[in-house]
């Protein structure tokens, strides 16, 4: 039988002193973790939890930032046959009410037996705790002492039951705490199995990740992909990444990286705010996949990418992509492995009004769009219109996607369960289009801005409104707002910038205007220029069009939302 605990249980007896994790801390030398590290500090959160009662199939909810105490805590209500949930914890660009009412909801309704977290972070917690909760405890992870010797007929994830649940991801909102993604231990392995065959992943492949533990990407490609393929992990926080993007490429070159997962905005991000003092002496020609993942991919970005690193070792057939989803544990397409990464150039007024992804010779009015790969083994993709029915190749509608990776439920939220599937096919809410094999996707089913009776995709504005001179980086974001006098939507985008001057901030918004009304179908009317941090996004770095939609009502139009 193989559940989590069996495999490191394997691991431990076979490799204890292989590398499991190398953590890259900010004031700190790098520190390497080995099997035996793990699971003894693993052991020891399970030991823990069962003093307190925690039992096996009960949830326990980890907030707790970048560190040893993370990762061993997973891994401790695993071998403990818990449940673990990793949460966001509260930082300065998280409004406290907000994540404290979340948080509140996420309790009652997904009813943990535990939370673990960090001293500083206790009270935050105990704030969100009412008479009559579920939660029997808060660890605090200071209080945790290593377990020099694992009893493994005490530890009852041993006894779990492949098809029983393994983990919950959270989807993403605007502090994370949305509906849980409870996927079972077969699942898992299951798109372990097909995914790394899917990346050829190999015994000297080395990952490398800043990505959230909070979010699909980061959980399964970036942590539990290579610790239960005994692939070696070079992993650094969040947070830190943001502040200094160059950590990564001298993750890369140090630790001879091989594979790294990156939302799309991270490649504008990074070429555009590594400085050359920053590159000396590095290589990056190790680096055999970058995977785009987790919102709509842009060629631009890719060429922006290259040009910029390619003189340290970057090669284009690294640039690779991937259409990924946490109900499908992770990725449900891949391109670029053993090939480059296909493109579609089409014309853009057919895309946007017709819903049809018409072939362009290129040039003014044509889109260049990026394919996410073809399905990987044991996936299989339909995309279907508004009725249910299957479209043929080139017209776009909504994506629906049927696997032996998919989750079991939404935790504790049968109806959301049910209206998630039409049969055995999983209704993802995202709107692509295929060519063959290929699987191009072009945002959210939901994001859709209806003006005038005309399908308008937000992304495309934004995507327009980024390339303003003045306007920060991946920090735009555009939304419809009904007019009830006109009796249609109207088209709000609202752009950060560095800029304080509030002449020059008018340049730029009529810029803005000119730009997006020339490179599209409306004609863009509203325009706000904002300060840096005015964008509300979600814990996995999206921009939130809907909370966006109700800070703008609310504090730029003085309307009651």
């Amino acid at each position: 039988m193989r559940n989590f605990s069996t495999v490191l249980r394997q691991y431990y007896q076979e490799s204890p002193d292989s590398p499991s994790v190398h953590l890259i801390e900010r004031d700190d030398p790098d520190r390497t973790v080995t099997y035996r590290d793990l699971i003894e500090e693993a052991s020891g959160y399970a030991r823990a939890l069962e003093r307190e009662g925690i039992g096996p199939g009960e949830l326990v909810i980890q907030i707790q930032q970048h560190g040893l105490g993370l990762v061993s805590g997973f891994f401790g209500a695993i071998l403990g046959g818990a449940i673990p949930s990793i949460m966001p914890f509260l930082t300065e660009k998280l409004s406290p009410e907000i994540y404290r009412r979340s948080l509140e909801a996420l309790i009652q309704v997904s009813k943990p037996a535990a939370i673990v977290t960090y001293p500083e972070f206790k009270t935050e917690v105990e704030k969100a705790l009412g008479p009559g909760d579920s939660v029997r405890t808060v660890l605090l992870e200071s209080e945790i002492e290593r377990d020099t010797q694992p009893d493994w007929d005490l530890l009852q994830g041993l006894a779990r039951d492949p098809s029983e649940i393994a983990l919950l991801q959270h989807s993403s909102g605007t502090t994370g705490l949305q509906k849980g993604v409870a996927l079972s231990h077969q699942a898992v392995f299951n798109q372990l199995d097909s995914y790394a065959e899917a990346i050829d992943l190999r015994p000297d492949d080395v990952v490398v990740s800043w990505l959230p533990l909070y979010h699909d990407m980061g959980l399964i490609a970036g942590f539990i992909l290579p610790i239960l393929s005994r692939v070696p992990l070079v992993m650094m926080s969040p947070f830190d990444w943001v502040r200094a993007p160059f950590k990564l490429m001298q993750a890369i070159s140090k630790y001879r990286g091989t594979l790294a997962w990156l939302p799309n905005f991270a490649y504008n991000f990074s070429a555009q705010k590594i400085r050359d003092r920053h590159l000396e002496g590095i290589d990056l020609s190790s680096w055999r996949a970058v995977i785009n993942c987790s919102e709509p991919i842009y060629w631009t970005s890719h060429q922006m990418f290259l040009e910029r690193f390619k003189e340290y070792g970057f090669r284009a057939e690294a640039l690779a992509t991937s259409y990924a989803m946490a109900e499908n544990v992770f990725a449900v397409t891949q391109g670029g492995i053993h090939e480059p990464v296909a493109t579609d150039v089409i014309d853009k007024k057919a895309f946007q009004e017709q819903k049809i992804a018409r072939p362009s010779p290129g040039g003014d009015g044509s889109l260049t769009m990026v394919s996410s790969g073809v399905a990987i083994r044991n996936t299989e993709i339909r995309i279907l219109d508004d009725e249910r029915r299957d479209l043929p190749d080139r017209q776009l509608g909504e994506i629906a996607l049927r696997s032996d990776c998919m989750l079991t439920e939404y935790y504790n939220r049968p109806n959301v369960t049910a209206e998630s599937f039409h049969g055995d096919w999983h209704l993802t809410g995202d709107l692509g289009y295929r060519v063959g094999d290929e699987l191009y996707v072009s945002g959210r089913k939901k994001d859709l801005i209806i003006v005038g009776g005309k399908n308008i995709y937000p992304q495309d504005l934004e995507s327009l409104a980024g390339e303003v001179q003045g306007v920060h980086p991946g920090r735009v974001v555009a939304f419809g707002v009904f007019n009830e006098e006109v009796g249609s939507e109207e088209v709000v985008v609202i752009a950060e910038s560095d800029v304080g001057d509030a002449e020059e901030r008018q340049r730029i918004a009529n810029g803005i205007r000119q730009y997006v009304t020339k490179g599209s179908d409306i004609a863009l009317r509203y325009v706000e220029v904002v300060d840096r941090d005015w964008l509300i996004k979600t814990s996995s770095g999206k921009v939130a069009r809907s909370a966006n939609r109700s800070k703008y009502r609310m504090e730029i139009r003085g309307e009651t939302v």
